[in-house]
């Protein structure tokens, strides 16, 4: 008997990988997506039902999706497709899921709160990495400074890309920075802000980059302060600042069907192997207006690896019924420590001295 899930996108990178750990975990989601060649593929190999459909008409979607009690949404960039799934969601009271990052999207999920609490549906966004691990330990760090009101999060490590991943990434070419302050929105240049901040090996420099945490972190914390920053070699981030004039060039569209082409013809994606030995370090801050300071560090594996995990036991808990309507981030639906429940990840609270970032 297959599950009452739906895996939208499943032949992606990121969705195979996300199939498969679904069928490893003694699951049946159905496959779907907009192509049926590699749909029927991937479908034949796993020994799964599959449904093909693109978004471009409503009721269309609206059809597919009310077999299901929910979706989990893999067909990135989520630009393009999350607002369709969740309108379809909302209009046939299948609950939503994805593995999204962008911060126009989140806000965008969250503003349909009350609309998904009147139609009995759950909106769970950001079921991958990033959000999972640094939604958590943001959710810890508050936990542990209840009065907390600023925020800055850090993450070093990203460094297996996938086609959509790097689709995303050129999409962004499109936007400027951003920060939280005072719980709005604020548009920044690239590396706004920079400082250093020791993940566990020794303080790297890092720059503020848009991650998704400036719009989960909010309405999972509270907190109204938000900064979010990569590691980066300190050269880059010279280039980074030195650049930023370019970044509407970069955003054009000539520019980014140029990029997305070579993406198509040369990017496969990290191997098992090259994920295996993949590593991920999380940083978090929180600290308040009287001085009070604490943080803390997560190490994790492969950010697919784990995305592919959380994804899956993510969409268990919402078919299972676990998941309170409306609008939900991972750590506002599962707790600070659900991202312990998963094998390789590690967490350590950061002691004075040792994780104290340093503003250059």
């Amino acid at each position: 008997m297959a599950d009452e899930l739906l895996i939208y996108g499943s032949y992606g990178y990121t969705g195979q990988l996300v199939a498969r750990e679904a069928v490893e975990r003694g699951r049946s989601p159905v496959l779907g997506g907009r192509r049926a060649e590699p749909l029927e593929a991937q479908a034949t190999t796993l020994d799964l039902d599959r449904r093909v459909f693109s978004l471009e008409h409503p009721h269309v979607i609206e059809e597919r999706v009310a077999e299901f009690d929910a979706v989990l949404n893999c067909a990135g960039p989520f630009s393009r497709t999350a607002d369709r799934l969740v309108s379809a969601c909302i209009e046939t009271g299948t609950d939503y899921l994805d593995i999204a990052g962008e911060i126009d999207v989140l806000e965008a999920v969250a503003e349909r709160d009350r609309e998904a609490e009147r139609a009995d549906v759950t909106l769970l966004p950001a079921v991958g990495f990033d959000v999972v691990p640094t939604d958590c330990l943001a959710a810890h760090v508050e936990t542990r400074l209840p009065s907390a009101t600023h925020l800055a999060i850090a993450i070093d490590g990203m460094g297996t890309f996938s086609p959509g991943t790097l689709k995303s990434i050129v999409e962004g070419f499109t936007r400027p920075g951003a920060v939280r302050e005072e719980g709005t929105l604020r548009e920044v240049p690239p590396a706004y802000r920079r400082r250093r901040v020791d993940l566990g090996q020794g303080a790297k420099p890092a720059v503020t980059v848009p991650w998704g945490d400036i719009s989960t972190a909010y309405y999972t914390t509270g907190i109204g302060d938000i900064e979010t920053y990569a590691t980066v070699p300190a050269y880059a981030a010279d280039l980074m600042e030195r650049t930023r004039d370019l970044a509407p060039l970069m955003g054009s569209r000539p520019v980014r069907w140029a990029l997305e082409s070579t993406i198509d013809r040369f990017v496969s994606g990290p191997t098992a192997e090259e994920r295996a030995n993949s590593v991920s370090r999380v940083w978090a801050e929180a600290t308040d207006d009287e001085g009070g300071r604490v943080a803390a560090r997560l190490r994790t594996p492969d950010t697919y690896d784990l995305t592919a995990e959380t994804a899956v036991e993510s969409a268990r808990r919402v078919v299972d019924g676990d998941v309170a309507d409306g609008f939900q981030t991972p750590a506002s639906a599962f707790g600070p420590d659900y991202v312990l429940e998963f094998d390789g990840v590690a967490r350590e609270d950061a002691t004075d001295g040792v994780s104290v970032p340093v503003d250059d």
